[in-house]
């Protein structure tokens, strides 16, 4: 029986197609390099570079908030994911022009401009909403351990729920009756 053996990783191979190429007209990546391309970073607050910091160039501010717009689509959190994800991922080595910022610089650039990206990512978020490609109806947990557990006093009938719910009215109530001379 034959099998498909695929080609010899051993092969000297010559690529000879741009990453414009290999990465279709209507990807989520073009859509996140035109939004990022039309805002003014200055004026939602990302910081710019001193360049008082001697060592290797900084990267640009809009090739990393690319690069977190892109995690934050596809659920990549982590900023060593992150670091992994621009060395093996076609569509975000087109995105951010291949360039390969480490982890400290991804989590860095994340914790200095955590109110920009806040407004950014909920002005992308009304834009979506708006096209229609997102309803805004879904409600997910994102991180959170939640532990199962129901022994005797923890579990809750609806009449021990409604009698928890009526509790707290009830008591101001009579606080308040109390208190009127």
């Amino acid at each position: 029986m034959a099998y498909i053996v695929g080609i010899d990783r051993n092969q000297a191979r010559m690529v000879t197609t741009s990453l414009d190429a290999l990465i279709d007209e209507d990807n989520s990546v073009r859509v996140i390099d035109a939004y990022v391309d039309s805002l003014d970073l200055i004026e939602l607050g990302f910081k710019e570079y001193s360049g008082t910091n001697r060592g290797q160039a900084p990267y640009r501010r809009s090739d990393l908030l690319k690069l977190h717009i892109y995690g934050y689509l596809n659920k990549i959190r982590s900023s060593r994911s992150l670091e992994i994800e621009c060395k093996r991922n076609l569509e975000l080595m087109w995105l951010i022009n291949a360039i390969t910022p480490d982890h400290g610089t991804i989590a860095g650039f994340v914790k200095n401009n955590r109110k920009a990206f806040h407004v950014t990512l909920r002005n992308l978020t009304l834009i979506l909403k708006g096209w229609g490609l997102i309803d805004g109806k879904l409600i997910a947990i994102d991180g959170t351990k939640i532990r199962a557990q129901n022994s005797k006093h923890n579990c809750i009938t609806k009449s021990g729920l409604d009698k928890k719910i009526a509790y707290p009215l009830m008591s101001s109530m009579l606080f308040f009756i109390l208190a009127i001379p």
